[in-house]
């Protein structure tokens, strides 16, 4: 079953993600020329994007340990999940940077250094950027496999991160977002007590399963 999958699996071109990935996307900017945006439609865009971002985060994040528990792999869709992961979070801090601050650079740094959750996203999205630059096969070949991995590991640091920005931006606990923060730690939890599974000959899994 697991074979007949990955088999399947092999044969979804990698477009199809993206374009897929793309879908809330056209919806938002569906509902924002229609009106269906709710009565502050500046924090239904700001958080419709950041709470995408977050969701592609889990989901590239959860390739890993799927693939160690269950032998599925998704391994050939990761990078398209994190790029998405990025694409919206880039837009989240447009959408903030433009609609929220108008473009108020000193006003924006103070806001940051004022407000927790500001600075628990920035951060995050600054964690995330050199991740971003570098999911190439140009870097990997260029900085190697070990130094490729070790930068990756940021995302141990950011994708707690944003479900903590999630968390603080609504000045309460609400369920939601603390089930999301507790599935990342879950994940990370994972993907460092299980190991990789050894290749035939002794070695561990292949340059492609990094992070």
């Amino acid at each position: 079953m697991v074979r007949w999958l990955n088999d399947r699996l092999r044969r979804l071109p990698v477009w199809a993600v993206w374009l897929g990935g793309l879908i809330p996307l056209a919806l938002l900017v569906w509902d924002t020329f229609t009106g269906g945006l709710g009565i502050d439609p500046v924090r239904d865009i700001e958080f419709r994007l950041g709470r995408t971002a977050l969701y592609f985060l889990i989901a590239s994040l959860g390739v890993t340990p799927l693939l160690r528990l269950s032998r599925i792999s998704l391994m050939r869709f990761r990078r398209a999940l994190g790029l998405l992961c990025f694409t919206y979070a880039v837009l989240h801090v447009l959408a903030w940077l433009s609609m929220d601050m108008g473009f108020l650079w000193a006003q924006m740094a103070k806001d940051i250094v004022k407000r927790p959750y500001l600075l628990f996203g920035m951060t995050a999205f600054l964690l995330l950027l050199p991740l971003a630059l570098s999911s190439n096969n140009l870097s990997l070949r260029r900085m190697g496999a070990q130094a490729w991995r070790r930068l990756h590991r940021l995302v141990y640091l950011a994708a707690p991160l944003v479900a903590l920005h999630w968390i603080w931006s609504l000045k309460t606990f609400p369920v939601e977002p603390l089930l999301w923060l507790a599935v990342i730690l879950a994940l990370l939890a994972l993907r460092l007590a299980v190991p990789r599974p050894l290749r035939r000959g002794g070695l561990r899994g292949s340059g492609k399963e990094m992070a």
